[in-house]
C-alpha cells in the first residue's frame, strides 16, 4: 500500500476516483500540513479553511485557479509582506486578469459587474427558461431509455443556461451549443492537468461582437445591460473588461453544474431509497442538492498565497508561501459534520459546506447553480418512474466502476450511463 506522505496530491491520478483517504490522512495530522513535493501549506479543516477563505487581506488569490503552477518566475526576496511582488508578478499567473485571481479593489470592481446578471427578476425570468430546456433535452433522449448525462445533458444544459442569463440571443443557442460544448479548461500540454493561462481567450472574439453590436444599436436584453454597465464611480468599463466577466461567467459555471448535476443523478440512480425519499415530497431536493455538494462537491482544489507573514491555527506561514485549499477535505471535516463519509440527503446542516467558498470570492454562481441542479433533478424523477445506473457501463450493484477526471482542480465523472423508465410508458 502506497504511504499516503509519499503521495503527490496535484499529479498523482490514484486520487482521482476518492481523494478522501487522503483528505482523511492529512487532516488527522494537522489542521495545516507541508505538502513537501510542491512546497504547499495544506489546509485541512473546516475552520482553518473558513478562516484562510475569508481573510482576503492576508491571502492574496492570485494563484486561486493553478495553486503552485506555474508559479512566479522569479522567487522574491526574503520579506514579511510580499504586496508589492505580487502585484508586480501576478501576471504571470494564470487568468490573472478574471475576478476568481483578483484581490481588492480590481476584484470588487469587476465583481459587481457580474452581480448585475443575478438580480432577482432576472433569476427568475431564467429559471422559466430552465424547465423548458431540461424537458427539451430529457425529451432528446428519453424514448430510448437511455442517457449518458456527462455528455447529452449536464453541459448542454448549463451552456445554454448561462446563454440565457447573459441574454444571446435563442438563434444563436444551436451554434453555441455545436461550437462550444466542450470547452477548453485545461492546457493539454500541462503537466497534470494544469491551466492555461488564459482558457477562456477563444470566447473573447464572440463576446465582443455582442457588446460592440449593443453598444452601437442598443436593445431591450441584457447584453445591452452588460454593455451599457458602469463602474461605481461612473467610469465605463473597456469591452475586454466586460468580455472577460462575461465569458468567465459563461464558462466558469457551466463545468461545474454539469458535474453537479451528474453527481446528483448518480447517487438517485444507485441508491433506490434516496431515490424513492426524493420522488415523495420535491421539497426534499434543495437539501439533497446541499448535500451532494457538501459529499462530492466538484472544486477540488483551489490556492491563496500568503501577502505577509501569518499563522493559521497556530502554524507560522511565510509571505509568499503556497496555500492549498480543499474544500472536499474541510467538507468531510468530522468536527463540523457528523459521520461526514455518509450520504445523508436529510443532514441539517448540509448547507454549511464550503463548495461555493466563503468571503468576498465565494461564488456569485452559486444560487444559479443550485437552482439549476435542483430543476434538473426535478425534471428527471417527474419524467420517470425509474433512474437506474445502467450496468453495462458501470458494472452492478455494490461493484460499480465508475471513471473520474483525473486532475487536481475539479473532481467528477467522465461519464454517467443511466437507463431511464418513462412515466408514460409505466401508466
Amino acid at each position: 500500500m502506497t504511504d499516503l506522505d509519499d503521495v503527490d496530491y496535484y499529479l498523482d491520478p490514484s486520487l482521482a476516483d476518492d481523494p478522501h483517504p487522503y483528505f482523511h490522512h492529512i487532516r488527522s495530522k494537522c489542521p495545516v500540513v507541508h505538502l513537501p513535493q510542491h512546497d504547499v501549506m495544506a489546509v485541512t479543516t473546516y475552520e482553518a479553511t473558513a478562516e484562510v477563505l475569508r481573510d482576503h487581506e492576508t491571502f492574496s488569490s492570485c494563484n486561486a485557479v493553478g495553486g503552485p503552477f506555474p508559479g512566479f518566475s522569479v522567487k522574491p526576496e526574503p520579506s514579511d509582506d510580499l504586496s508589492a511582488f505580487i502585484a508586480e508578478h501576478r501576471a504571470e499567473l494564470p487568468m490573472s486578469e478574471y475576478a476568481v485571481a483578483l484581490d481588492e479593489p480590481e476584484h470588487n470592481a469587476q465583481r459587481a459587474l457580474i452581480m448585475r446578471l443575478f438580480t432577482p427578476k432576472r433569476m427568475k425570468e431564467n429559471e422559466a427558461f430552465m424547465y423548458g430546456l431540461a424537458d427539451r433535452l430529457i425529451d432528446e433522449h428519453i424514448g430510448t431509455g437511455k442517457i449518458e448525462t456527462q455528455g447529452d445533458f449536464g453541459p448542454v444544459f448549463a451552456l445554454l443556461v448561462i446563454a440565457d442569463l447573459l441574454g444571446v440571443p435563442e438563434e444563436d443557442h444551436t451554434e453555441l451549443r455545436k461550437t462550444f460544448g466542450g470547452l477548453p479548461t485545461l492546457d493539454e500540454a500541462g503537466d497534470g492537468g494544469t491551466v492555461a493561462h488564459d482558457p477562456l481567450a477563444f470566447l473573447q472574439e464572440k463576446f465582443a461582437g455582442y457588446i460592440e453590436d449593443r453598444r452601437r444599436q442598443p436593445r431591450n436584453d441584457v447584453l445591452t445591460s452588460l454593455a451599457q454597465a458602469t463602474y461605481a464611480d461612473g467610469s465605463i468599463p473597456d469591452i475586454d473588461t466586460i468580455c472577460r466577466m462575461a465569458t468567465f461567467v459563461f464558462a466558469a459555471g457551466q463545468d461545474t453544474t454539469a458535474r453537479l448535476i451528474t453527481a446528483g443523478l448518480r447517487i438517485i440512480g444507485d441508491d433506490p431509497e434516496i431515490q424513492a425519499y426524493l420522488r415523495a415530497d420535491h421539497e426534499r431536493i434543495p437539501n439533497f442538492v446541499e448535500e451532494v455538494l457538501r459529499h462530492d462537491g466538484v472544486v477540488r482544489t483551489a490556492g491563496r498565497t500568503a501577502v505577509r507573514t501569518t499563522t493559521i491555527a497556530g502554524v507560522e506561514i511565510p509571505a509568499g508561501t503556497s496555500i492549498g485549499i480543499f474544500p472536499g477535505c474541510a467538507n468531510r471535516d468530522p468536527a463540523r459534520f457528523e459521520d461526514p463519509d455518509e450520504f445523508r440527503p436529510d443532514r441539517p446542516n448540509a448547507n454549511e459546506h464550503l463548495a461555493f467558498g466563503r468571503g468576498i470570492h465565494a461564488c456569485p454562481g452559486g444560487p444559479l447553480s443550485r437552482i439549476e441542479a435542483r430543476v434538473a433533478l426535478e425534471r428527471f424523477l417527474d419524467r420517470t418512474t425509474d433512474i437506474q445506473i445502467d450496468p453495462e457501463f458501470h458494472g452492478p450493484p455494490g461493484d460499480r466502476r465508475w471513471q473520474f477526471e483525473p486532475i487536481y482542480i475539479l473532481h467528477g465523472l467522465q461519464a454517467l450511463h443511466l437507463l431511464l423508465t418513462p412515466a408514460e410508458v409505466a401508466k
